[in-house]
């Protein structure tokens, strides 16, 4: 029997599992998930200030999995007629994410290499070829990430985004290879942030919180002491905080002091931070994200943002969702201007559903 209950530190003990993972703020892997504690591990948790964590005994009890097949003709026959290709998606092999993953932890713990920018390049050719060998124009943000254990996974998210979103602004290909490599190296400021500030797992106070805000410049006078990275994408790093209503960080900019390359950074790490789960707070889902993201139109560049909704896809063709009037269904075709409403055939009913443009489904939305 499966059992997650939540423990103090101090009473942790050697033998437990530990249900969680532990991360720092540069998303590196401290302790992964469903590790057996020791006494190091127990003192090394002690040590980061972390107050309790979640542990867990037994296996998980599988849930009885729902049919996503069709039940009856009408639903076959409409999804076979209605099926439209999602658009051409980003796809990484698991060579290339293991080798991108591997070469993200080598620039973020030597910035001061020689081969710092012959990295930044092989990497950046990487996702560049997986972009071009089937001319995708959308990415599957289901399935961008490097690794189980999300190494460094926020700046290869970010940097494959931003080129996508670049690429549907019709920028050429000069330009979305900068900024993929401005969306790799836009955090590393983040390894000149002290520890103590960069590991610990509750909220920052604002000395600390201070402190972060200057991941930015620290990114930005890393890359302007080397010759092989153009100012653009300095700036862009220096700048991905900026709003467009001159409230952001580290200058408090507005929008016409923001360069093109950072408005496409924003978007796509405000994004990525926001459904991804950290050891101070939870992920939100990917709806929530997109909803939270459409709201944002005095803090980002509306035609960034447009590109990015219209480049992301929620629920691939194919896949299977449930609706707020109960029924499950078949997702036969996605839409570029309403990302959150695709067309939809129910499994058992066989019924149509077009969230975006039928008035009768307005009540109606995935969940």
């Amino acid at each position: 029997m499966f059992k997650r209950y939540f423990v103090r530190t101090r009473s942790l003990q050697e033998g437990m599992r530990i249900d969680q993972a532990i991360v720092d703020r540069m998303d590196r892997t401290l302790i992964a998930k469903r590790t057996i504690l020791d006494a190091y591990l127990i003192e090394s948790l002690q040590k980061l200030g972390i107050n309790g964590v979640y542990v867990s005994e037994g296996e998980d009890d599988p849930e009885p999995e729902k049919p996503d097949e069709p039940t009856c003709a009408l639903a076959r026959n409409n999804i076979s007629k209605l099926r439209t290709d999602d658009p051409s998606k980003v796809k990484l092999s698991e060579s290339v994410k293991k080798r991108v993953s591997e070469g993200i932890q080598y620039l973020y713990n030597n910035s001061d290499s020689e081969q710092f920018a012959n990295t930044t390049t092989s990497i950046t050719n990487d996702l560049m070829k997986a972009i071009n060998d089937n001319s995708a124009i959308a990415v599957d943000i289901n399935t961008l990430k490097t690794s189980d254990e999300y190494t460094f996974k926020h700046s290869v998210d970010v940097a494959t985004m931003s080129m996508i979103i670049a690429k549907k602004q019709g920028m050429n290909k000069d330009d979305i290879y900068n900024i993929g490599i401005a969306g790799l190296l836009h955090d590393m400021g983040k390894s000149k942030i002290p520890l103590e500030i960069l590991n610990k797992p509750g909220k920052l106070d604002d000395e600390e919180f201070a402190v972060m805000k200057q991941h930015p410049v620290f990114g930005y006078e890393i890359l302007k002491e080397k010759d092989d990275f153009s100012p653009a994408i300095s700036l862009a790093v220096l700048q991905h905080h900026e709003k467009m209503n001159g409230r952001g960080y580290p200058m408090g900019v507005k929008e016409d002091k923001i360069v093109h390359y950072a408005k496409i950074l924003a978007v796509a790490d405000v994004y990525d931070a926001l459904v991804t789960e950290r050891p101070y707070k939870k992920a939100f889902s990917q709806r929530t994200a997109v909803e939270m993201i459409m709201s944002m139109t005095e803090e980002m560049d509306i035609t960034a943002m447009k590109s990015f909704l219209a480049s992301v896809i929620l629920y691939p063709v194919d896949s299977t969702v449930e609706l707020s009037n109960g029924e499950r269904a078949r997702v036969v075709k996605n839409n570029e201007a309403s990302v959150l409403r695709p067309t939809v055939v129910g499994l058992d009913s066989g019924t149509v559903f077009e969230l975006a443009d039928d008035l009768n489904c307005a009540n109606i939305i995935i969940l």
